[in-house]
């Protein structure tokens, strides 16, 4: 009961300020503006556990990281920058068996750059590799920019509208930005591997593929909702 009283009350609230707000523009016009980008992503994070019980122990962690460090080096990785260790841990078995395991974030700045090195630490007997995300590293400004485009729409729209009924648009006083943000963008990490596999078998035959995987576009969007005075 107290809900409905306190819900009743704001209603009650807002029905003056529209009311004011209708009196000061008693003519406008309401639209929705609209604007969507696609980018290419440019920041791969990928996820590479290393696990004595891949090699059924015949490998330490420590010998796999070593091989691994020298492979991606020799691909031009930047080791002290783009990689890091996101955990070590150790496994008890039934037969008291201790088996250490580390997981590494490494991060890289191409398609083709992540088929080479997928096959680097698949040669290495490192398997266990994972897409974590990927990302750009202007996202920001291409929010901003998409942004502005939605509001941009939004004006055309009106303009069009006013002209239609011999009219023109005025000032705008009212915006909500209601945008969706980011569309999450989700990998089949099989599907990725195969295509890296694919890529590395036919290396020489496609060296200037400058993208050989099949990533997803980062999809931007956002809409927005404005009010212009009709003149």
């Amino acid at each position: 009961m107290k809900r409905l009283i306190v819900l009743a009350a704001a209603a009650l609230m807002a029905f003056p300020a529209m009311a004011q707000m209708q009196e000061a523009y008693p003519s406008y016009i309401q639209v929705n503006g609209r604007a969507e980008k696609e980018i290419t992503p440019d920041e791969f994070y990928l996820q590479v556990v290393i696990n004595e019980r891949d090699s059924k122990g015949r490998i330490s962690v420590e010998s796999q990281q070593r091989d691994m460090i020298a492979a991606l080096r020799k691909l031009g990785v930047d080791v002290e920058k783009q990689l890091k260790v996101a955990n070590l841990s150790s496994e008890f078995f039934k037969k008291n068996t201790s088996v250490a395991t580390a997981k590494y974030q490494l991060q890289l700045g191409s398609a083709a750059e992540v088929a080479k090195v997928w096959q680097a630490l698949d040669a290495l007997g490192i398997s266990n590799v994972s897409i974590l995300k990927v990302s750009h590293s202007k996202l920001e400004a291409y929010k901003q920019e998409v942004r502005l485009a939605a509001m941009r729409n939004a004006r055309q729209s009106a303009c069009e509208m006013a002209e239609a009924i011999g009219q023109s648009i005025g000032k705008c006083f009212y915006i909500y930005d209601s945008n969706n943000n980011v569309m999450p963008t989700y990998y089949d990490n099989m599907i990725v591997m195969r295509s890296a596999k694919a890529f590395g078998a036919a290396a020489g035959e496609a060296a200037s593929a400058d993208e050989p995987l099949d990533f997803k576009t980062i999809r931007l969007e956002y809409g927005v909702q404005a009010k212009f005075v009709l003149e």
